[in-house]
């Protein structure tokens, strides 16, 4: 069974309309291109820093123009689109959430981000991700019509324990759409991203935010498609715009027949031995 994948880099602004009028026009563009399934980076919606700014700007699961807008256009696209995330409103707070949308326009799966961003990097560059967002409690995953989808969002590709639970489950395809940061990207992204494909034995699909935002933050890009092997197929780079990719899912389980590593797990204890005594 095979699919043609599109994946969107975007940089996102702090005007939700006009990053929904992005994904409406890239979502035109992919279904000519022929692709059955597009995927979207994190926080697709709006990215800004402001706090009070950013509330005022989302809605919540009942009164929500942007996932209203999403649902139409996988609609009148006939494609699965997926939000790698958008921000929506949960009380005082809000949810750092992905949607899947099938090509009817209805949504099949949401996922809310489980592990939140609290860090303190070199340079003075902090984030506290928590102080605006709530985090998930469920791994989710979604069977589509080419196969079995297990989502995550971002910082999450850090805890390889969510990932092994997909596997375990029999993903064909995990995710990790994101806005990384320049500088932790630099460092990590691609090796993260094809160590949760190798581990899996299971293709990694995820879009991420570009350049220089209006919030001022500086985002890495390189939306990625890597196959069960860990090979990257595509790469965007730092540039705006869709990325291809042909998904073999047959390649999934021939994959995990050669390194079976999921089967050959085992449980084991961890055990702690007292420090020996220094000799008297």
């Amino acid at each position: 069974m095979r699919f043609k994948a599109a994946v969107l880099q975007m940089r996102s602004g702090v005007v939700p309309s006009a990053n929904v009028a992005t994904v409406a026009s890239a979502a035109r563009e992919a279904k000519a291109a022929g692709a059955d399934y597009l995927q979207t980076p994190e926080m697709t919606t709006v990215v800004n820093r402001d706090r009070a700014a950013m509330m005022a700007a989302i809605g919540d699961d009942h009164s929500n123009p942007e996932l209203d807008a999403f649902r139409a256009i996988a609609r009148e696209n006939a494609i699965h689109l997926h939000i790698g995330s958008m921000a929506v409103r949960v009380g005082e707070k809000a949810a750092n959430r992905a949607f899947v949308i099938d090509p009817k326009g209805e949504v099949v799966a949401s996922y809310d981000k489980i592990h939140l961003f609290d860090v303190d990097l070199a340079g003075g560059e902090s984030w506290r991700e928590s102080n605006a967002y709530v985090g998930g409690n469920d791994a989710v995953t979604v069977d589509l019509p080419f196969g079995r989808l297990g989502l995550a969002i971002c910082y999450d590709v850090r805890f390889p324990q969510l990932f092994r639970a997909y596997g375990d489950a029999g993903a064909d395809v995990i995710s990790a759409p994101a806005c990384f940061t320049k500088q932790t990207g630099e460092a990590h992204w691609h090796v993260l991203q094809r160590a949760r494909a190798i581990e899996n034995g299971a293709w990694m699909i995820s879009a991420a935010q570009v350049g220089h935002h209006d919030d001022g933050r500086d985002t890495y890009g390189h939306s990625v498609i890597i196959d069960p092997w860990g090979r990257v197929t595509a790469d965007a780079g730092d540039t705006l715009g869709l990325i291809y990719g042909e998904i073999d899912v047959h390649a999934v389980a021939a994959t995990r027949g050669k390194i079976p590593n999921l089967k050959n797990a085992r449980s084991f204890t961890l055990k702690t031995e007292p420090a020996l005594r220094a000799a008297e």
